[in-house]
């Protein structure tokens, strides 16, 4: 199976996160949130 990740947008809704990384970099824990969506298709 192939997965693209379409992980673009403003991420306003997590703006405290957002304000000075991209959305895709924003920490999940300690972890950015494309790395925790990487892991699930892994």
């Amino acid at each position: 199976m192939k997965v693209v990740i379409l992980c673009g947008g403003k991420g306003t809704r997590m703006r405290e996160l957002t304000n000075e990384v991209p959305k895709p970099l924003a920490k999940v824990g300690d972890k950015p949130l494309l790395w925790h969506i990487m892991k699930r298709y892994k």
